[in-house]
C-alpha cells in the first residue's frame, strides 16, 4: 500500500470520527504543531459570544506577532481526550482549551505530558502544567441587572441561561441582585434552555424561552447561553423588547435594542497565554472586575438607550464592587443565591 492510499485512508479515518483541525496561516498535518493551539468547546469559534471571543484574542496575538496557532472545534463530546492528547503528542504549547467540560479530560491528560503547558477558561483543574482561568461572572451580571431594572418599564426582566449548571447560575444571581438593588419590587422570570451541553447552541429554543417570558411582562431579558443566546436578542428585538448580550459585545446584532453586553474577557486570557508560550504560569488565575476581568460594554450602538445618569449609576457601582464595598453574592461559593430561586 502505497503512502498516498494511507494517507487518503488516515483522512477519511479522520473525517470519520469528526475532528477538524486547522493551522492558522496554511493547513498542515497536526504533525510538527508546535506553537500555541486552542479548542473550542461545543458551538463553535463563530457563536457571537463565549468561543468567539477566545478566537478574538488568539487573532490578536496571531495579529500581533505574525505567529501561528493550531485551533480545534469540537464536533462531539467523545473527542476531548483525543484532541487534546493529539495536539500535546504533536508538539503545540501552550494548549488552551474552553468551557468547564474540558476539566475531567484535562485532569487525566495532563499528567502524561508534563513539559506541556495547559491552560482551561472556567474548567477548576489542579495539576502543575495547568493554568486554571476564572472570571468572577456575578459582578459583571450585576452591573447589566442594575441597568435593566433602571431600563424596564414594567418592573419584569428576564434571564435566559444555557446548560443549568453552577456556574450558569452564578451569571443569574449576580443579575438578580443587580436588579434588586435598583428595585427591591422587581419580578425576575429565569429559564434554563436545558442539561447537557446542547444547551449552548440553540437559538430556536431561546428565542422560545424569551418570547414566553416576555409574554409574562419582561421587557428586557440578558441571555447568558452561548450560541442560544443569538435566539433570544433576536426574539427579543421582534417583539419590541430589549436584550443584554453577554461574553463577546453584542451590541451590534441588534443596534437600538440590546441594551449592553456583559463582558467576559476571555479574550484577553487567550491573548496572555498565547503570549506567554512555554513559559505560562500555571495555577489559579481569577480574573474579576477589579483586574478588568468583567464589565460592560458601551459602543455608538446602545448609546442611545444607556442615560447619562444610568452610567454613572452602574459606574459607582462598579467602583464600589472593586474597592470591596458592595459585596455580590457568589452563587458557586454555596449553591444559594439571596436574591433569585432557582
Amino acid at each position: 500500500m502505497n503512502a498516498r492510499i494511507i494517507a487518503v485512508i488516515v483522512l477519511i479515518a479522520a473525517i470519520a470520527a469528526g475532528a477538524y483541525y486547522y493551522l492558522k496561516g496554511g493547513g498542515t498535518e497536526i504533525a510538527d504543531a508546535d506553537g500555541p493551539a486552542i479548542i473550542f468547546d461545543l458551538g463553535g469559534k463563530f457563536d457571537k459570544s463565549f468561543n468567539e471571543a477566545a478566537y478574538n484574542g488568539a487573532e490578536r496575538w496571531a495579529s500581533e506577532t505574525g505567529g501561528s496557532y493550531r485551533e480545534l472545534e469540537m464536533q462531539s463530546e467523545a473527542q476531548r481526550e483525543q484532541a487534546l492528547r493529539r495536539l500535546a503528542e504533536a508538539g503545540a504549547n501552550p494548549i488552551v482549551m474552553t468551557g468547564f467540560a474540558f476539566g475531567d479530560v484535562l485532569n487525566q491528560v495532563a499528567p502524561d505530558y508534563p513539559n506541556t503547558k495547559f491552560a482551561i477558561v472556567d474548567g477548576f483543574v489542579e495539576q502543575p502544567n495547568v493554568r486554571t482561568i476564572l472570571f468572577s461572572e456575578h459582578e459583571g451580571s450585576y452591573l447589566v441587572g442594575m441597568m435593566a431594572a433602571m431600563a424596564s418599564k414594567t418592573g419584569t426582566v428576564g434571564f435566559v441561561g444555557g446548560m443549568d449548571i453552577p456556574l450558569i447560575r452564578r451569571f443569574a444571581c449576580g443579575y438578580a441582585q443587580g436588579v434588586k438593588s435598583v428595585n427591591p419590587d422587581a419580578t425576575i422570570i429565569a429559564n434554563m434552555t436545558g442539561t447537557t451541553p446542547s444547551a449552548w447552541n440553540d437559538p430556536v429554543k431561546g428565542g422560545e424561552l424569551a418570547k414566553g417570558q416576555i409574554a409574562q411582562g419582561a421587557d428586557v431579558i440578558y441571555a447568558a447561553a452561548g450560541g442560544t443566546g443569538i435566539g433570544v436578542l433576536q426574539a427579543a428585538a421582534d417583539e419590541g423588547k430589549l436584550s443584554i448580550g453577554v461574553d463577546s459585545n453584542q451590541n451590534y446584532l441588534h443596534p437600538g435594542s440590546v441594551l449592553t453586553s456583559m463582558l467576559k474577557r476571555v479574550d484577553n486570557a487567550v491573548y496572555e497565554a498565547f503570549t506567554a508560550g512555554d513559559a505560562l504560569e500555571t495555577g489559579i488565575i481569577s480574573m474579576d472586575l477589579a483586574s478588568g476581568g468583567v464589565g460592560y460594554a458601551m459602543d455608538e450602538h446602545n448609546a442611545s438607550l444607556v442615560s447619562d445618569s444610568m452610567k454613572a449609576a452602574v459606574d459607582l457601582a462598579a467602583a464600589n464592587i472593586a474597592s470591596g464595598t458592595i459585596k455580590v453574592h457568589d452563587y458557586m461559593a454555596d449553591d444559594s443565591c439571596p436574591a433569585l430561586t432557582f
